[in-house]
Formats: structure tokens, C-alpha cells, sequence
């Protein structure tokens, strides 16, 4: 690597026939790479194979996040011109930071209706980034309104439309907060998870808030200069338990998914050992970062120049995430939401 990190050095040709359009018939059946970061060695396995790089004692990571149906399509009350509402982060009391388009109607005092009314926005405020605020107004709860009248929001490069929601959905999701779902925990079935833990490996469950930050370009060339999204985690006594346990008996913590990397980096301490804690991280993770608490990752394959190969680089080496990468292509890999997965160890 050179010692200026730029955005063009994480640049890979991907043909377009190789996004993943739809999910794998079965979940496990997916393909998997697993990639030795020490030697760089690549071996091609199925999904429902990474039990055998698991072994007693270890400890896998996992976001418990649900995606909502974020986006909004109302309209305008008085003309009836349509505005779309894209939700970012639950402020509390029914308001919300929220994207808006067309951004040149949704002014302070205008009110955006959802469905049969069931849902109505107020436009409080505009931010510094165009970003809007909104007070929400309804009947009931609204997470149930929100199933009635909101969408599933798929990832910009998803084209095809998802006949089931739950292929969006990990099997172990529970709470409520993304706007996109936390990709390499959708390869897990119930029954391979049984199997996991049959094996004595321990499943500690964390919370990360995907927003749509995490599909933000990086747009600066010196990818230092890059301004990184902000995301809400929770991480709770149980879990931190059960990750000190599996360092302290020499057992490995393998995260499922940059979004339980990017907690357990956030929240670990120099010597490894974590407590509870919840807040907001923007930990940018690139080539140079020293990791203070993984061990293996569990993942899928990322954009061109994005943030999220930047952060697998860091962890396997920016040689032999490149070349792996390659490899990928070369084998007809599917890639990102959809696609196959990657287990570094």
C-alpha cells in the first residue's frame, strides 16, 4: 500500500451480471470464500460449510437489527404532489431526521399524508445537509402503521422486485431501526445456528442502526479527507459477557457482518475486553487500523472504493482482499446484498 491511501487504490472491475439481483434459493446454499489472512490462501466452499472453520470456544458476532419499511411515498396536502419520505433516525417523541424528494417542496409547515391518512408528516425543519426534520402524526402504534403504509427499501443497486421480504430480514432480526439490512447474516438459517451452537461455539447478539450512509460513496480522492456516517448501536451486559468469556478461554470473536465489526471496534478497549455501552459510532476503518478485538469475519463483497472494502482490506490486507477480489470476479462470485459470502480467519 502506498502510504497515501487513495479512493482509486479499492477500485475493482465488476461486471454488472455479476450483482446479485435476487437472494439464493436457500439461504445456506450460497457460495463462500473463506480466505486465510495470514497466508492468503482461498478456498471455494458453500455457505453452510463455515461451521467447519468454527470451533469450540469461539464466539460469533451478530446484528440483531430489523429494517423497517423506511420509505415513504405521500403526498402533498392542498395540491396532492407527491413527496417521497425516506426515514434516517427516530429522534424521539414521534420525529424523525428523514430524506426527502423533491427537496424544494418539503418546506417548514408543509404536511405530507401516507397511505389514507393513516400517517401524516409535518416538515419542522431543514438541516445544514438538506436533510429534513419531521413530526410524525397517527393513530395506534407506528410500527404497525408503518407495516401498512411504508416500503421495503432495497439498495440502489437492486433491480428486481423481492417476492419475500423476510429474503431481506436475517432470521434472528428483532429490532426495529435500519433502513437496509445487515447483509452477511442473511446466508444463517435457524437450523445451521442450532447446529453452531451445538458445536460450543456462543452467539453474542449486538444492535447497529443501518442507515443510508452506508451506500454514501466515498467521494474525496485522499480517502482521509472522507466524512464517515453516523450509526446508533447498543451492546448489553449479555453479550459483553459472552465475548470476554470466548477471549478469556482462547476461544475467537468472528464478527457476522462489517456492522458488528464496526460496534465491537467501537466499544473495545486496547487490551480486548469490552462492556456495555450504546451510542453512536463513526469509526472509519482503512488500511493501518490496528484491531483490538477480532479475530475472523464473516461478510459479503463490497463496491468498488467503498468504505467496506476498505474496512475488509484492513483486516485481511489490502493485498489479499484485491486479489481475492479478483478471484471472485474470475469465478463468477455474486456480489453485494444479494450475493455470496467471504469468511476471513
Amino acid at each position: 500500500m502506498n502510504e497515501e491511501l487513495l479512493k482509486k487504490h479499492f477500485y475493482y472491475d465488476l461486471p454488472e451480471e455479476l450483482i446479485a439481483q435476487t437472494p439464493s434459493e436457500k439461504r445456506d446454499e450460497s457460495r463462500l470464500m473463506v480466505l486465510n489472512k495470514t497466508t492468503g490462501e482461498i478456498t471455494h466452499k458453500t455457505f453452510k460449510n463455515v461451521i467447519d472453520y468454527l470451533k469450540p470456544n469461539d464466539c460469533l458476532v451478530i446484528n440483531n437489527t430489523r429494517v423497517i419499511p423506511a420509505r415513504l411515498l405521500g403526498n402533498k396536502e392542498g395540491t396532492g404532489g407527491k413527496i417521497e419520505v425516506f426515514l434516517l433516525k427516530d429522534l424521539g417523541d414521534n420525529t424523525w431526521e428523514v430524506l426527502t424528494k423533491p427537496g424544494k417542496k418539503a418546506l417548514p409547515g408543509v404536511r405530507v399524508t401516507f397511505g389514507n391518512g393513516d400517517l401524516v408528516a409535518e416538515i419542522v425543519k431543514v438541516c445544514d445537509d438538506g436533510n429534513r426534520i419531521v413530526k410524525f402524526e397517527y393513530e395506534g402504534i407506528f410500527n404497525e402503521v408503518l407495516d401498512r403504509v411504508g416500503v421495503m427499501p432495497l439498495p440502489p443497486y437492486i433491480h428486481s422486485k423481492l417476492e419475500d421480504k423476510e429474503r431481506y430480514q436475517t432470521v434472528y432480526s428483532k429490532i426495529k431501526g435500519s433502513a437496509a439490512a445487515p447483509t452477511a447474516g442473511l446466508h444463517f438459517t435457524k437450523e445451521l445456528l442450532d447446529k453452531i451452537k451445538e458445536k460450543g461455539i456462543d452467539i453474542a447478539e449486538v444492535t447497529l442502526d443501518i442507515g443510508l450512509g452506508t451506500f454514501r460513496p466515498v467521494k474525496e480522492e485522499n480517502i482521509l479527507d472522507h466524512k464517515m456516517h453516523s450509526e446508533h448501536f447498543v451492546i448489553d451486559e449479555v453479550a459483553c459477557d459472552k465475548i470476554n468469556n470466548a477471549k478469556k478461554n482462547g476461544g475467537r470473536i468472528i464478527a457476522v457482518g462489517t456492522t458488528s465489526c464496526r460496534v465491537l471496534e467501537s466499544v473495545a478497549s486496547e487490551d480486548g475486553t469490552i462492556k456495555p455501552m450504546s451510542g453512536d459510532t463513526e469509526i472509519f476503518i482503512y488500511p493501518g487500523y490496528k484491531y483490538k478485538i477480532m479475530d475472523g469475519l464473516i461478510t459479503n463483497f463490497h463496491l468498488p472504493e467503498s468504505t467496506l472494502i476498505m474496512l475488509v482490506s484492513a483486516f485481511a490486507g489490502y493485498d489479499n482482499i484485491m486479489h481475492a477480489y479478483k478471484i471472485a470476479v474470475e469465478e463468477k462470485y455474486r456480489f453485494f446484498s444479494f450475493g455470496d459470502a467471504m469468511c476471513i480467519l
